[in-house]
């Protein structure tokens, strides 16, 4: 079965969490649209069919995840040397067909 990459997974966690503890806060019974979209993809996305089985999986999923790769910043790009730099500038881009 294919994951999702962990960001992914980590950013569908995260809103659907918080809009359940909003919705759980300010007590309705009905499910926002945007959380019920959320609790599909995150079944969708585990192989699961209960949303609380999906929450679990992807916790665990995202525990035994890589430590997540950071892009470099202005001020950490110097570090990486001048051949990565070189390298990424005479990379061609591809044109449109």
């Amino acid at each position: 079965m294919l994951r999702p990459h962990p960001a992914v997974l980590r950013r569908l966690v995260d809103e659907y969490e918080a809009l359940a503890a909003a919705e759980a806060a300010r007590g309705t019974a009905e499910q926002n649209p945007r959380a019920r979209d959320l609790a599909y993809t995150l079944c969708v996305s585990t192989g699961t069919r209960d949303v609380e089985r999906a929450l679990d999986a992807a916790h665990q999923w995202l525990a035994a995840a890589p430590a997540p790769v950071r892009e470099p910043t202005a001020a950490t790009a110097g570090q990486r040397g001048p051949a990565v730099a070189t390298a990424r500038q005479r990379m061609p881009v591809a044109e449109p067909a």
